[in-house]
């Protein structure tokens, strides 16, 4: 399920899956699992290129291993997200183990935006979480992250749904790095022709 179907965004409202009652031309990019320099630096090139700004949720653990790139990441307009420390599945993670897991991160990334890994969080950490961030999930998945897809159905993924408002999702990482190669330039070029605007959350 490539949308997330709008009766789930309109009774979560806690959670920001996206506007659906957006009239403007925009949407939101976000790019989870970075930074890392075999894949962060071409994407920040290929925005660049488009003129597009995006949100990128960050893992402690990268931040910590290349903080030239993450300062690029903020010089260049991009707004940053806490992704957690290193990726923790929330449903499977004990509560204090998850939000220790949280501020880790927290201690290198200065953000008041937080998505949870694999979008999986339980309502007890929601409600703690909120306290401190907006928690920001998506409306359209790109799952450039799966091997089974290709790059062209990763944008078919995405310009096959795609509404004024969404907020697409897809990752800076080495698992998603060969799908992402594919779709990124295609989906960015769909987009620009449709006149869609690229502002951060």
């Amino acid at each position: 399920m490539f949308r997330t179907p709008d009766f789930i965004r309109r009774i979560t409202p806690v959670v920001d899956w996206g506007d659906y009652r957006q009239q403007e031309p925009v949407v939101y990019l976000t790019f989870d699992d970075g930074p890392i320099p075999e894949v962060t630096p071409w994407v920040l090139d290929l925005l660049k290129k488009y003129n597009a700004k995006a949100t990128f949720f960050c893992l402690g653990k990268h931040v910590e291993r290349y903080p030239a790139l993450f300062r690029r990441l903020q010089a260049e307009g991009h707004r940053i997200g806490n992704h957690t420390y290193d990726h923790p599945d929330g449903w499977r993670t004990d509560n204090l183990t998850y939000y220790k897991n949280v501020i880790k991160s927290a201690s290198v990334i200065d953000t008041d935006l937080f998505r949870p890994p694999y979008g999986r969080i339980t309502p007890r950490q929601v409600r703690t979480l909120k306290k401190r961030y907006k928690i920001v999930l998506w409306s359209i998945l790109s799952e450039d992250y799966d091997r089974k897809q290709t790059p062209e159905q990763c944008v078919a993924n995405v310009t096959g749904k795609v509404r004024a408002g969404d907020i697409l999702v897809f990752h800076d990482s080495i698992k998603a790095e060969p799908n992402l190669r594919g779709c990124l330039e295609p989906t960015l070029q769909y987009l620009q022709a449709s006149g869609f605007r690229f502002p951060v959350l």
